[in-house]
């Protein structure tokens, strides 16, 4: 099977991931969400590892969803796409409670998934060029599966802005409503990324790794281990591919075309 990430590991203990799908933007698709989600276990596993460190090949972080990937869930039956979410939701799941922590170094956009990957992760830096958006909606779909994760890091009142008119958002304000803890101009991006990894190396492992359980037991909104979550989101999700308005808005798309009820 051919590889869809890269994987860079330290002596110091720093696992790099790198999304391998430039052509696309590294967008999404079933092996790529796979790939990236036995890596992250096994990392999570490793005791070796200290840190991990997400990003993009190019000029992309994520792009969200693949359109053949999309073109294949559009013709995919109520079950089939609620197994297919479900694999998605788990990755999301693994990234946010990996035991180990973690940084999105966004070196470019992210969209729908993408969005939530920077989400999912401990601490995120975004190059000062980068844009954010949440645009499912377009598609007469939403944003389940990551929605615990992205409200989590914006906000209910944000959420209702950026989910409802899938408008595309800037680095800066992404930093202002949460999402990104820091922008970074191009030759300071890794500077961002190395100083926060050095902070972490400082640190005792155990007690890292006890911070993140201690963080999500004590937030009242921070549930994400729930598995009623994981399968409401993914019904969800499942339900509006094969709606009349789901199926209307992923054809629009793929066909290039305004979706019906766009005036």
């Amino acid at each position: 099977m051919t590889r869809l990430l890269k994987l860079e590991q330290s002596a110091q203990g720093v696992a790099r991931i790198i999304l391998n799908r430039p052509e696309v933007h590294n967008a999404f698709n079933d092996v790529l969400i796979e790939q990236l989600t036995q890596t992250l276990e096994q990392l999570g596993q490793d005791p070796a590892v200290r840190v991990v460190v997400l990003t993009g090949e190019g000029h992309s972080f994520c792009a969200g969803a693949d359109l053949n990937w999309m073109r294949a869930m559009a013709g995919y039956d109520e079950a089939t796409n609620h197994a297919d979410a479900t694999r998605l939701a788990t990755l999301m799941d693994t990234l946010a409670n990996l035991p180990k922590p973690t940084i999105a170094r966004v070196n470019g956009a992210a969209y729908g998934g993408g969005v939530g990957l920077v989400a999912c992760c401990d601490m995120a830096v975004a190059l000062e060029g980068a844009s954010f958006a949440l645009t499912e909606v377009k598609l007469g779909l939403v944003p389940a599966v990551i929605s615990p994760y992205v409200i989590t890091a914006i906000g209910e009142r944000q959420a209702r802005r950026w989910f409802l008119t899938a408008e595309a958002m800037s680095a800066s304000v992404a930093e202002t409503i949460g999402l990104v803890h820091e922008v970074a101009a191009e030759d300071m991006l890794d500077d961002v990324v190395d100083g926060w990894v050095r902070a972490i190396l400082r640190a005792g492992p155990q007690a890292v790794s006890a911070s993140k359980r201690l963080i999500a037991r004590i937030s009242a909104d921070c549930q994400l281990r729930d598995g009623r979550l994981i399968d409401d989101t993914t019904k969800l999700i499942a339900q509006l591919r094969v709606s009349e308005e789901g199926q209307e808005g992923l054809s629009a798309f793929l066909e290039k075309r305004k979706p019906k009820w766009q005036l």
